[in-house]
């Protein structure tokens, strides 16, 4: 019944019919009777110390785990007028870190003018990048400009094997991502006296949990290093969410069923009161707010009251919001817990 409701839609389901087969099957117990029992529901924010902005859904690769179904083909992206209204409403407070991502949100014509206009306001900047985008092209001084802003990269790579990595984002991806990572290596990204920081992400290729960060990191370190000359900061771990082209794969390859009750049995109190939702906000290519990322894509706004959309931007109702959850929420809770910053327990 489930694959029948995800494939009413070619390629992809809406968001409304993904969140049913959410609802209708998987666990037991539904996330907000976990988080009951675990004495966190309603689940509310702590604050904001996190301003994500995504500038849309254009990208240079089509991954197979991609919860935002980005690809080349997309034409969601952030106009200069919504990326304006995300810095009128950032100079409102003093949020450090600004998250911008995609799609490759380096391929958003107005990317670097917000880089710029977020600087100048004193605050951090991530750029969560692909790293073959940086070989195209058109980016030929791109490095150099995010160097020269101090930005932050946080960069997906699966796994330090050619294989595991084209199998999941494309073929000849994995030798462009290591030519990538020596490029930003040069610029001083990444090295212990280079002063810039680079950071990786990995998540599984298949239907299980990420290992412990700490131990996945030191092997990713190793190996980049001795087979690639490569180095980096921190090496991120990040469940893969059960949305999306993600989801779809689960369905296809009958592991939802078995996947969101391992999710669910793995639930960790710890993590649930660390998730990214309780200090990040999310702001959506066409300005509406979201509590993270994976929401916006199932389009489950702010609620409960709170402004929805960036233009009515008010940072005393949104930092004490109570957060949207559903059953794909499990996915950052399990285990040692995921966010966008890794491990959280």
């Amino acid at each position: 019944m489930t694959l029948t409701l995800l494939k009413r839609h070619n390629p992809l389901a809406s968001p409304s019919e993904q969140l049913k087969v959410l609802a209708q099957s998987g666990p037991c117990l539904s996330f907000e009777t976990q988080l009951n029992q675990a004495g966190l529901y309603p689940l509310r924010a702590t604050g904001i110390t996190v301003f994500q902005i995504n500038v849309g859904k254009l990208c240079n690769q089509t991954c197979r785990h991609c919860h935002v179904d980005a690809g080349p083909d997309r034409p969601e992206t952030m106009s200069l007028e919504t990326a304006e209204q995300c810095v009128r409403a950032l100079a409102k407070t003093d949020i450090p870190t600004v998250d911008i991502t995609g799609g490759a949100p380096e391929l958003n014509s107005h990317f670097r003018w917000l880089i710029e206009q977020v600087r100048g306001l004193g605050r951090h900047v991530i750029d969560r990048c692909n790293l073959s985008v940086l070989l195209l092209p058109s980016q030929t001084d791109l490095v150099g400009f995010l160097a020269d802003h101090r930005v932050e990269i946080i960069a997906s790579l699966p796994s330090y094997r050619v294989g595991q990595t084209d199998a999941q984002r494309g073929e000849g991806v994995f030798e462009k991502s290591m030519e990538a990572l020596r490029l930003l290596n040069r610029f001083g990204y990444g090295r212990p006296d280079g002063g810039l920081t680079l950071n990786l992400v990995y998540n599984p290729v298949g239907a299980f949990l990420p290992p412990k960060q700490d131990a996945i990191e030191a092997q990713f370190k190793k190996e980049l290093r001795t087979r690639h000359g490569i180095e980096f900061n921190r090496l991120y771990t990040i469940t893969n969410m059960p949305i999306s082209r993600f989801l779809e794969f689960l369905l296809e390859s009958g592991n939802y069923e078995q996947y969101m009750t391992r999710l669910a049995n793995a639930f960790n109190p710890a993590a649930a009161a660390g998730v990214m939702c309780r200090y990040t906000l999310s702001v959506g290519w066409d300005g509406r707010l979201y509590d993270c990322d994976f929401n916006q894509m199932l389009e489950l706004p702010v609620d409960h009251g709170t402004p929805s959309h960036i233009r009515n931007f008010d940072p005393a109702q949104l930092h004490h919001r109570r957060i949207v959850t559903r059953n794909h929420c499990y996915g950052c809770t399990a285990g040692s817990g995921s966010s966008c910053g890794g491990s959280v327990a």
